[in-house]
C-alpha cells in the first residue's frame, strides 16, 4: 500500500467516525496573530505548545527558514490576507536554532538536482535567462539576522498598517525556549 493509499484510507474512517468535530473552529484566528515559521518538523507540535496557541487561535505559515524572501510574494501576501481579511493585528517570525536553511548551498541542490535527474541543460537556461540561482538557492548564515530581515520586511511594507505589532523570536528545536529577538510593541510605541 503506498503512502498516498495509508492517508485515504484513515481519512474515510476520519470522516466516517466524526473525529473532525473536534477541530471545527472559525476561520479567524482567536488570539489575531499570523506566525511565519520554519516548516522544519520538528516544529509541528513544538512550536504552537512552547508558544501557548491552541487550535484556532492562530494563523501558521509554514516555509524553508521562516524567510520572505520576496516583499510580494506569497508568503508576504498570506501575512497580508491573515491582516486584512482574518482580523489578525500582530505578526510574529519565528526563526530557529540548527535550521537547515543556514548551511544552504546552490551548488550542493543544484548537484543533487541533477543527480535526481534534472538536466544540466535546463540549469543553464534558467542561469541564462536571468534567473539568479545563487540568491533563490542559498540560505542564511545567523538566524536572528534573517528574523531580523524578515520583521523589517514585513514592518516596512506599504500594505501593512502601522497599528499591526510584527515580533521576532527564535525557538529551540529541541527545548522549545524563545528568544525574544524584536519586540513589535517596543519598535510601534517609538514611531
Amino acid at each position: 500500500m503506498t503512502l498516498l493509499d495509508k492517508i485515504l484510507s484513515h481519512n474515510e474512517k476520519f470522516v466516517a467516525n466524526k473525529e473532525f468535530e473536534r477541530y471545527k473552529t472559525t476561520k479567524f484566528p482567536n488570539k489575531k496573530v499570523v506566525i511565519l515559521s520554519c516548516m522544519d518538523t520538528r516544529l509541528s507540535d513544538l512550536l504552537p505548545v512552547a508558544m501557548n496557541v491552541k487550535h484556532g487561535d492562530a494563523k501558521i505559515i509554514k516555509n524553508a527558514g521562516a524567510v520572505i524572501s520576496h516583499p510580494f510574494g506569497s508568503i508576504m501576501r498570506s501575512i497580508l490576507l491573515a491582516v486584512y481579511e482574518l482580523n489578525a493585528d500582530e505578526v510574529m517570525v519565528v526563526g530557529h536554532h540548527n535550521c537547515g536553511m543556514s548551511s544552504l548551498e546552490p551548488d550542493h541542490i543544484l548537484t543533487k538536482a541533477v543527480e535526481r535527474g534534472i538536466d544540466r541543460k535546463t540549469i543553464e537556461t534558467l542561469q541564462y535567462s536571468g534567473v539568479d540561482m545563487d540568491s533563490f538557492l542559498t540560505g542564511f548564515t545567523v538566524v536572528e539576522d534573517s528574523v531580523r530581515h524578515s520583521v523589517e520586511l514585513i514592518a516596512n511594507h506599504p500594505l501593512i498598517p502601522k497599528d499591526v505589532s510584527i515580533h521576532g523570536l527564535v525557538i529551540c528545536p529541541e527545548t522549545g525556549a524563545l528568544e525574544l529577538i524584536i519586540n513589535g510593541y517596543a519598535k510601534k510605541s517609538t514611531t
